[in-house]
């Protein structure tokens, strides 16, 4: 069984405005084509009216008929002339005798002679000869006069309807109709638009079509459903994507967190083992020199300080990470800092010590927490001492606005790989590891310096100096709000 073929909503509308514009026109002819006929048939009667009563006029001053009919011009060729009594006997007829013709008593146009004075009947076969006339009476003293004219081509042409104006009015029709047809057109083409929207709505799509809807109300409420319908797609889509970008950002807290604890555990391994083969010596009950003894202790007091370090550090870094909303700010003048860390410095034993040199022109307050922006500059400082190899620091102002500052810090020592500088700041890493533990370094200083500055709002970048040497520059935001 064939499906039912299904119209477009444009089609439907067209279809329908068509049906009921061309009812209305149709109607709108048929009523101007009856009026037409009628206003016809009534100056065609008003014609053969004035003729009968002329005739009347004749007959009643006893004047001969067949001389009127000679001497007067009849108004249409073929013209019938039947005179009537008032009983309906036929007592005159130009064409057909009188006897041969019944009582025209029950006539239409007789019947409303005799009521009224006139009378007509536009179309009705003649019984005495067949033919349909044009009938026409009016009531005399003592008779009825009846004209009648034939249905010719002459006569059917006259009261024929005025095509011309039909014609006009089918045209000027036509061309609504094309009107309606492009228009109804136009509006489908935005309802199926529309459908097809609403489609890829209700499965989630996007909606890409770039051509943009007709510039009427319907074209501008459907701009604003799409346009709504994209802010909430971009919406859903930035929701989305900020939501993955969380689950990396926590798995990643994941990671760095489970690297941490193993890093952890393995710098613990080695000064705990330490310690513990230390303990078990001198518990021993081995003989052992006072020179021996000292120095075991010493290793334990040394290994017990690296556990310290490493823990307070591990303990700051958490506390940047998960705790930085608690951590207190107040206004901090850098330039006292670096005057604690020159202070810090001079106290140094010769062979550790370098020698700073600083460029402040001006004092520098942010709003930030004193104990992580120290942090910044001692551990860079103790980096220095312990791996550039250097004799000189140089710590200078770059730049100083109303939002942030701008510090470099640099040393005169052997500098790094530039294949190591993008991984100084992971945590535990370290370019030399034996020396760095000899030194004593947890591996986390540098990683605590970019956390501070990042909490800080600002950012930093390591090279290598032309000269010799690390160089850093940072920033630091001085807004409350950062």
């Amino acid at each position: 069984m064939a499906s039912a073929i299904k119209l477009s909503y444009h089609q439907r509308l067209f279809l329908t405005l068509f049906v009921y514009s061309w009812m209305i026109v149709l109607c709108f002819i048929g009523f101007q084509y009856v009026r037409e006929k009628q206003h016809k048939s009534e100056l065609l009667n008003l014609q053969l009216q004035t003729y009968n009563q002329s005739l009347l006029e004749v007959i009643e001053s006893n004047q001969s008929i067949d001389d009127f009919e000679s001497t007067r011009k009849k108004p249409f060729e073929d013209l019938r002339i039947t005179i009537i009594d008032h009983s309906g006997v036929v007592l005159y007829d130009n064409m057909i005798a009188p006897d041969s013709l019944d009582n025209h008593s029950r006539r239409t146009e007789i019947v409303n002679t005799m009521l009224t004075g006139y009378g007509h009947y536009i179309t009705r076969q003649s019984a005495s000869d067949g033919r349909e006339y044009f009938y026409s009476a009016t009531r005399g003293k003592d008779v009825i006069v009846r004209s009648a004219i034939p249905y010719s081509e002459t006569l059917l042409q006259q009261l024929g309807p005025d095509w011309l104006f039909a014609g006009v009015l089918i045209v000027i029709s036509i061309a609504m109709s094309i009107f309606a047809y492009h228009t109804t057109q136009r509006l489908g083409k935005t309802i199926k638009r529309l459908d097809r929207f609403a489609q890829k709505a209700k499965k989630g799509e996007f909606f890409n079509e770039d051509e943009p809807f007709p510039n009427d109300e319907l074209g501008s409420i459907s701009n604003h459903i799409v346009q709504l319908y994209a802010q909430w797609q971009q919406t859903i889509k930035d929701r989305d994507k900020a939501h993955e970008v969380a689950m990396r950002e926590e798995q990643e807290k994941i990671r760095i967190k489970r690297q941490l604890t193993n890093n952890i555990n393995h710098e613990l391994k080695t000064p705990v083992a330490s310690i513990q083969v230390c303990l078990e010596t001198l518990l021993s009950g081995i003989d052992l020199s006072e020179d021996k003894r000292q120095e075991l202790i010493e290793r334990c007091y040394a290994n017990n300080e690296r556990l310290r370090r490493l823990l307070l550090d591990v303990s700051l870094i958490t506390r940047m990470e998960d705790g930085s909303s608690l951590i207190e700010k107040e206004p901090v003048v850098i330039n006292d800092i670096l005057t604690e860390i020159a202070q810090e410095l001079e106290i140094m034993p010769d062979e550790e010590r370098l020698t700073l040199h600083t460029d402040f022109n001006e004092q520098v307050v942010v709003d930030g927490n004193t104990s992580l922006i120290g942090s910044i500059f001692r551990n860079l400082t103790e980096n220095a001492i312990a791996y550039s190899e250097g004799n000189n620091i140089y710590i200078s102002l770059l730049k100083n606005t109303d939002s942030e500052c701008l510090i470099r810090f640099e040393d005169d020592g052997c500098g790094v790989e530039e294949s190591q500088l993008s991984r100084l700041f992971e945590r535990f890493y370290r370019v030399d590891k034996g020396r760095s533990r000899r030194m004593g370094g947890t591996g986390l200083g540098l990683a605590i310096v970019k956390h501070a500055v990042l909490f800080h709002g600002g950012t930093i970048s390591v090279s290598n100096r032309p000269e010799g040497g690390l160089r850093f520059d940072f920033s630091l935001s001085k807004q409350s709000d950062v």
